[in-house]
């Protein structure tokens, strides 16, 4: 796999030559490599239609994860880019090696989610917009997290679909849902804001060998379209496709505990969003489960 020259002389000036790169995958978005330096092994990203802002964004997230994550690898932010006007930006990263997934993987990975989410914040939002994939995601700062929930995310995301021609549910149900989020939300407000990882389905976490390459992976963090949010976010991304263990639940729960109502409407309601998200990303193929999910959630409230 070959890399842009420009990309290449810029990581070099910043990190050393490069020796053997190799094409990483699971990524959808944008370009991934490895790279073998002189210090060791880079996870290298790069794009050259990135947003402005869209690394450097990410990079934040990672160090604000990094540091609250005790429990949880996140990869160190080595150098970033951000993109101008040719869209050619980058980011590298720690290298994480892939690890086995052990038994107690899932038990761990819950137990660290928990006390992530646990460090506490002020406010609804993050200091500056982010992105969801490559969609703008905006954070601009709110006083209630069920004003949050419809202005900064379903709201956007439901305006670009119905934009690019998809009847996602009827109008109707979308004011009904509106209408009602205070009072179905109300334990989010209630609980206050959590630092989320934002995107949390399974591609988005690995099993990480230990520095010393020795014994089983320990779950690691990648990819994150962080901000302040509710908790239940981050368990309803979770469930949407999957890849997450009964023991994964089981020691959240042990750790820190939903209150009732998440399993019956929230998790639905947080669901929309990433729903919405997939229609805009890739097409009217997530439609009919959006508009099942908004039925769902209706129904349920």
């Amino acid at each position: 796999m070959n890399l842009p020259p420009s990309v290449r002389e810029e990581v070099e000036a910043r990190l050393g030559p490069i020796g053997a790169l190799s094409g990483v995958g699971g990524g959808c978005i944008n370009a991934a490599l490895r790279l073998d330096l002189a210090g060791g092994r880079v996870f290298l990203k790069y794009s050259t239609r990135a947003p402005a802002r869209m690394f450097a964004v990410e990079a934040s997230g990672l160090d604000r994860l990094r540091a609250a994550a005790e429990d949880l690898r996140v990869p160190a932010v080595l150098a970033v880019r951000d993109a101008d006007r040719d869209g050619t930006g980058w980011l590298a990263l720690e290298w994480l090696e892939p690890a086995r997934r052990s038994s107690p993987f899932g038990s761990r990975l819950g137990r660290g989610l928990a006390k992530m989410h646990a460090v506490r914040q002020t406010e609804w939002g993050w200091g500056e917009d982010g992105f969801i994939g490559s969609l703008p995601q905006p954070n601009d700062p709110s006083p209630g997290w069920a004003a949050f929930w419809w202005e900064r995310r379903l709201e956007p995301q439901l305006a670009r679909a119905c934009a690019a021609g998809h009847q996602v549910g009827d109008p109707g149900e979308w004011q009904r849902l509106r209408s009602g989020l205070g009072e179905i939300l109300a334990a989010g407000t209630e609980e206050g804001p959590s630092l989320l990882h934002g995107d949390l389905w399974g591609g988005n976490v690995l099993a990480a060998a230990r520095t010393s390459g020795a014994g089983d992976g320990e779950p690691a963090l990648v990819d994150p379209a962080a901000y302040h949010g509710h908790r239940e976010v981050d368990l309803a991304m979770s469930e949407l496709f999957g890849g997450f263990d009964r023991k994964f639940y089981a020691a959240y729960q042990e750790t820190w505990p939903t209150v009732p109502g998440y399993a019956e409407v929230r998790r639905y309601v947080y669901q929309l969003y990433f729903l919405l998200v997939h229609v805009n990303l890739f097409g009217g193929a997530y439609v009919a489960q959006t508009s099942a999910t908004l039925h769902r959630a209706l129904a349920a409230a």
